[in-house]
């Protein structure tokens, strides 16, 4: 478990090895009996990643002073963490999640879980933006350092979220995958939408402008070559 911010906020990344995509390991016997996202708002328990350690750090390492960055799909904001703690100072982080699957608007604990994790940083400057990805890109027109793609899974959301917003993505900027590699003692699964998506853009075939510049357990990450 790791400490946020100020006021000692804790969070947790997944261990491996993972036995399935369904049974997370986190190393913390609270969190299978306090998984409602109510809990990290009562501070029972720490905020959750969806990644491991080794994905955190990557993250940071790529995020580190790019101005504008991109997420999309937030939970309950870990990620978002990682790339708010290494952007650069003046830089804005544009974090997209509807957050949808409360089943009481008014009492979204994921959504108060997420602004609370992401709000223990103070660097730079951070938008919300409460709409699904292929909403928001009607209104997006700036350049984009670095984009994370970690929301629909399937395989046409995947394709779509890629279509959509790879076209933003300046020279030496670069397309982060979550959930988009097998991995030894990892969740991830060949029938998985981000897995047959690289699969079928940067290995298969190599998709012209860009190339697979690391991969951190499930995490690909694909960068646009400059011109």
């Amino acid at each position: 478990m790791r400490s946020l911010g100020k006021e000692n906020l804790k969070y947790a990344v997944l261990n491996l090895p993972r036995e399935s995509d369904a049974v997370e390991n986190y190393g913390n016997k609270l969190v299978p009996l306090l998984r409602h996202p109510v809990y990290a708002c009562l501070r029972l328990r720490p905020v959750l990643a969806q990644h491991t350690a080794a994905e955190h750090d990557a993250l940071h390492r790529w995020a580190k002073g790019r101005s504008i960055l991109v997420e999309i799909g937030v939970a309950e904001g870990v990620s978002a963490l990682a790339l708010r703690e290494a952007m650069s100072a003046d830089g804005t982080l544009h974090l997209i999640d509807p957050f949808h699957l409360s089943r009481f608007s008014a009492l979204n604990f994921m959504k108060r879980a997420a602004h609370g994790t992401v709000a223990s940083c103070s660097r730079g400057k951070v938008l919300w933006i409460e709409k699904f990805s292929y909403d928001a890109i009607r209104e997006w027109s700036a350049p984009i350092d670095l984009i994370v793609i970690d929301g629909d899974h399937s395989d046409a959301g995947v394709e779509r979220d890629w279509n959509d917003w790879s076209r933003f993505v300046k020279p030496g900027g670069v397309v982060i995958f979550h959930d988009a590699c097998l991995f030894p003692g990892g969740w991830t699964r060949p029938d998985y939408g981000p897995v047959k998506l690289v699969n079928r853009l940067f290995r298969a075939n190599l998709f012209s402008g860009w190339s697979i510049a690391e991969e951190v357990h499930s995490l690909l990450v694909v960068e646009r070559h400059s011109k």
